[in-house]
This record gives C-alpha cells, structure tokens and sequence, in this order.
C-alpha cells in the first residue's frame, strides 16, 4: 500500500501515531512518502524521520518511509491568496504531488490527525480506475458548502487518489492555479470538490463524529458544541489527556503508551 502525509516538523507526533495504528492492524507491507517544506517560520521535516520511523514503528519490517523536500518547487508557486487563512499552507502540499515522480499508481492519502481501528486494506482496494479521487463527504460540508440531498463535498483527510488519471487531466495544477488566485475557507479541499472527477465511500472509512462499531479510522476533525453556547471544539490524538477527558476515547492507549516508550525525536 502507497500512503502519503505531507507537512512540516510539527506533524511529526501525528504521522508517527497514524502509522503506529496502520502497521497494529494491517498485515500488507506500507510504502510511505512524506512531502514536506519550509516556508515562513516552517521547518521541513528532515530525511532522517525516515529512517526513525521505520525502526520505530516495524523495526525495520513492513514499512518503508521516504521524506521528500519540495521547499523549492512549493515556494516557487505559493497558493498566495490562502497563506493566511486558518488552516496551514503547508495542507496544500498534496497538490504538489503530482511533481514527484516516484508517487504514482494508487496512494492513499492521510491528514496526520487520524488513527486506525481496523485494517485499511479494504478502503486501499475499493476500485478508483474511473475517478481521480475518492472520499467519505464532510461531516459539515453539506450544510455549507455542497449539496444537501447529493451531499457530496468530500472531505480531503482520508483520500483515495488515482494519480495516473490526475497527471492525464492535470487536476492538482488546476487546483494549484486556483488555490493561488482565489482565496477559500478550506482552500484545497474546496478546490478538489470543485474540480476533481470523484466518489463517494464508505464513513466508516473517515468518521468525523463518534466512534462507530464498524469504523475503521478516526479523524480527529473540529466539531462544534452547542451548549451552553455555540464553539469550535479542536483536539488531536497527541493531546492525550483532553482525547481521555473530554472525548471519553480509551480505545488507543496502546498506541498512545508506545508513542511514549519510544518517542521520536
């Protein structure tokens, strides 16, 4: 399996967490690319995180990692109109994917703040030779940003991406040019659902909300309260006592306690 993680130094804790939980369930050998950058104050992850997860999470067994620094291609065409938006730039690196050559065929794409429950092999085999991309809807989106009976604005955290049939139509240059000319709210999810040939999963391959019998992997995303007033409630998988305390999961302590026996650099 083809998985890809993009970002800076400060996802480190959550690709290492993710792929603790991926390797726990699945028996299939996992490659893994990491697309990373400096921009700003952002430092790129360095080639050696490769080397540290791969002893760390398999020892050696299973898993191969590659970093990739894409400072220079990724500063040479900044999505200029969303730097300052909510959400890091450094999220729009999957659209530069497109530039790596040795990405290619079917990869999976993961946003750091996800766990796995059950293997993912069969989300990694659900058939996508016909679209470009293939995902679980937003769990706000519908009400926001897509269509509400077809609700089909996908979200970007857990994607199926057909890269031979994105490089043939050239849909991440499309979505580059627009996340640099016009400036959205969640730019390069939008910019996918908006120009992307896509399909519809499974939730139980991205639950965004509570945990279900069947799910296979948790996002981690923002939800919303409503008592006793209306608030953006965030909190990730590295925050271990607020995902005990306030989210009431216990389900990945053995995850969490190996994360803290053998911590990364």
């Amino acid at each position: 399996m083809n998985i890809l993680f993009c970002g800076d130094c400060g996802i480190k804790l959550g690709i290492y967490l993710s792929l603790l939980s991926i390797l726990k369930h699945t028996k299939d050998n996992i490659n893994v690319f990491i697309l990373t950058a400096s921009v700003e104050e952002r430092q790129a992850i360095p080639s050696s995180f490769g080397n540290e997860l791969e002893e760390k999470v398999s020892g050696g067994e299973r898993l191969s990692v590659k970093v990739i620094d894409i400072s220079d291609v990724f500063n040479g065409y900044l999505p200029t109109a969303n730097m300052s938006t909510r959400f890091t730039p450094l999220c729009m690196l999957r659209l530069f994917a497109d530039k790596v050559e040795e990405i290619k065929g079917k990869v999976l794409y993961l946003d750091t703040d996800i766990l796995c429950r059950k293997d993912i092999k069969p989300l990694y085999d659900i058939d996508i030779s016909d679209v470009e991309i293939a995902g679980v809807p937003d769990r706000y989106g519908k009400w926001f940003f897509g269509n509400q009976l077809r609700h089909n604005y996908l979200n970007s955290g857990v994607l199926l991406i057909n890269m031979e049939n994105i490089r043939k139509s050239d849909l991440f240059s499309k979505c580059r040019t627009l996340c640099r000319n016009k400036k959205m709210f969640m730019p390069d999810q939008t910019a996918l659902n908006k120009l992307s040939v896509k399909k519809k999963i499974n939730r139980r391959f991205n639950e965004q909300g509570k945990i279900r019998k069947d799910t296979v992997i948790k996002h981690f995303t923002t939800f919303f309260k409503f008592f006793p007033y209306i608030r953006a409630v965030t909190i990730k998988p590295w925050e271990y006592d607020k995902v005990h305390n306030e989210l009431k999961i216990f389900e990945f302590d053995d995850i969490i306690e190996t994360a803290k026996r053998r911590p990364i650099k």
